[in-house]
C-alpha cells in the first residue's frame, strides 16, 4: 500500500506546513510511543538534530506527543543521524527520531525513526504508524502550543558516540600526522568530525564548520565539493572528506585534487576486506545507479556487484538477505555491516583514512577504477503513475536500450520525496549519454510532465 507521508528518508517537508505542521508533529511522537508500547511497558525514546533553525521547536513537540503517551524522551541536541542510530542500538532505546533533511537546503526538514537494532523501521511499521498518524492529526494542535517545550541535550552521549568510532579504526592504522581537511558541511558533523580526528592525531583542516542555522549544505559538503578540492590543494593535504547535513554519507578528495564517490570507497574497500579474507561471498551489494565501471572492474578481481533499488534500507535489506558485510551508494552512504547496520559518514572517513594510512594514497586505493559517462536528469511530474504504463516512455526506453546493449544501463525511476522522475543513462560514449537521455526526458515531459 502506498503511503502518503513516509518517503524513502522518512517524514520530509517544510517546517510549520504539513506535514510538518504541529498537529502532525505531535500526533506522530504519540503514535510512536503507542507503537512501542504494543510490546514494551517502558519506552525509551532518543531525539538528535541537525543544524537547521527549524529543528529544536520540532524536537520539542514531538517529544510532547511522545511524553502524552508515556514514553520517555532523552534528547542528544546536534548529532549525526548515524550517532542516533548508534546511541539506540547500544544503549537501552526502543526508538530513536533524528531530524533532518539531510542534503537539502535549510527551509526543508525532515523526521527519521530508527528501531532498536538501528535501523529504520520497515516499510510494514512505517504503513502502521501512517495510519495512525492520520487518523488522528486532524485533532486541535492547541495542546501542543502548550505542553511542548525546549528540550536540553546529553552531552555525554556525543562522547560515547565518539568513542564507538575511535575502536572502529582499522586495526595496524595510525593516523597521527595524517593531514586531513574536513568540509562538515556547517551540519551535524560540525564538532564531531573535527573532534574525532583530532583525537586520533590527524593534522585537521576545516570548512564547513560555522553552523547558523540557514547555512547548513550552502555551497558547502558532499554536494558542493569545490571548496573542499581548494582546501586540499592550497593546504597540502593528503586527504579531503566532505559531509552532507547530517552525515550519513562522506565524499572524498585525494591529494592530487581528485574526486572520489562512493563507488570508488566501495572499490578500496572491498579490495582491503577481500585480502584479509572478511569480504563474505566475494560480493558487494551497490544499487542502481552504481556505475558500470565499478561492476567491471570488481569483476576483473573476482568480487560480483549485486544492486539493490535506490536507497540505503534496500540496500541493507539485500545485504542481510545475501550475506554481503558491504553496501553503499555513489552518493557516499557506505555501510559497513560488521560495525554498523547504518551508513555512517564518520565512520566511512574513518575507514578511508584507516587505509590511506596504511596503504598509500587514496588514488592508489582506487587505481583501475574508470566510471563511464553518465548523466541523471531530473522531469518535474504531476504524478507518479507506472513507468511502464506511459507508452511514450515505453517506447523510447525500447529505443535506448536496443542501441545500447551491454555497454550501457538506463535506470528511470521516481524520487521518494520530491515530486520527480529520474532519468540515469550510462553509456561508452557520451554523445549516447545526451542523445538518450534527453529522448527520455522528453518523452516523460510530454507524458506526465509540469
Amino acid at each position: 500500500m502506498p503511503k502518503s507521508l513516509f518517503g524513502t528518508d522518512g517524514i520530509r517537508g517544510v517546517p510549520g506546513t504539513p506535514p510538518l505542521d504541529d498537529a502532525t508533529l505531535f500526533v506522530t511522537g504519540r503514535a510512536l510511543a503507542a507503537y512501542l508500547h504494543r510490546e514494551h511497558s517502558h519506552a525509551r525514546v532518543l531525539i538528535g538534530m541537525d543544524t537547521r533553525e527549524s529543528g529544536s521547536h520540532i524536537a520539542a513537540v514531538l517529544a510532547a506527543g511522545l511524553s502524552e503517551a508515556r514514553a520517555t524522551v532523552a534528547f542528544a541536541g546536534v548529532i549525526t543521524t548515524p550517532g542516533v542510530a548508534c546511541l539506540v542500538r547500544q544503549n537501552d532505546f526502543e526508538a530513536g527520531v533524528v531530524i533532518s533533511a539531510s542534503h537539502n537546503p535549510f527551509h526543508d526538514n525532515g523526521v527519521k525513526l530508527f528501531s532498536h537494532a538501528g535501523m529504520k523501521f520497515p516499510d510494514a511499521t512505517e504503513e502502521v504508524l501512517e495510519a495512525d498518524i492520520l487518523k488522528h492529526r486532524e485533532e486541535s494542535s492547541a495542546k501542543t502550543l502548550h505542553t511542548s517545550k525546549p528540550l536540553v541535550p546529553d552531552e555525554s552521549l556525543d562522547a560515547e558516540y565518539l568513542t564507538y568510532l575511535r575502536d572502529r579504526i582499522i586495526p595496524g592504522a595510525n593516523l597521527a600526522g595524517l593531514r586531513i581537511a574536513l568540509d562538515c558541511a556547517n551540519g551535524a558533523a560540525y564538532k564531531l568530525g573535527p573532534q574525532l580526528f583530532h583525537s586520533l592525531g590527524a593534522e585537521v583542516i576545516t570548512i564547513g564548520v560555522s553552523p547558523d542555522g540557514r547555512n547548513i549544505n550552502a555551497g558547502c559538503g558532499s554536494l558542493h565539493l569545490e571548496a573542499l578540492r581548494e582546501c586540499v590543494l592550497k593546504e597540502r593535504a593528503t586527504l579531503g572528506v566532505a559531509f552532507d547535513g547530517d552525515a550519513d554519507r562522506a565524499l572524498f578528495v585525494s591529494g592530487d585534487g581528485k574526486i572520489v564517490n562512493g563507488d570508488g570507497v566501495m572499490l578500496a574497500a572491498a579490495r582491503f576486506l577481500k585480502s584479509q579474507n572478511k569480504l563474505v561471498g566475494a560480493c558487494v551489494v551497490g544499487t542502481s545507479m552504481s556505475n558500470l565501471g565499478l561492476e567491471r572492474v570488481l569483476a576483473r578481481e573476482n568480487i560480483s556487484l549485486a544492486r539493490a533499488d535506490v536507497g540505503d534500507r534496500y540496500v541493507l535489506e539485500e545485504m542481510l538477505r545475501s550475506g554481503s558485510v558491504l553496501g553503499g551508494e555513489q552518493s557516499g552512504h557506505i555501510i559497513f555491516l560488521d560495525d554498523s547496520p547504518a551508513g555512517d559518514g564518520l565512520l566511512t572517513a574513518l575507514k578511508v583514512a584507516s587505509l590511506v594510512s596504511m596503504h598509500g594514497t587514496l588514488d592508489q586505493l582506487v587505481t583501475g577504477l574508470k566510471d563511464y559517462p553518465q548523466t541523471i536528469v531530473n522531469v518535474k511530474v504531476r504524478s507518479k503513475p507506472p513507468l511502464d504504463s506511459l507508452p511514450e516512455v515505453a517506447r523510447a526506453l525500447s529505443e535506448a536500450r536496443a542501441a545500447l546493449g551491454e555497454n550501457g544501463r538506463i535506470v528511470l525511476r521516481y524520487s521518494g520525496t520530491e515530486p520527480l522522475a529520474r532519468v540515469m543513462v550510462e553509456a561508452e560514449h557520451e554523445s549516447d549519454v545526451q542523445r538518450f537521455s534527453a529522448s527520455l526526458a522528453n518523452a516523460l515531459r510530454t507524458a506526465i510532465g509540469i
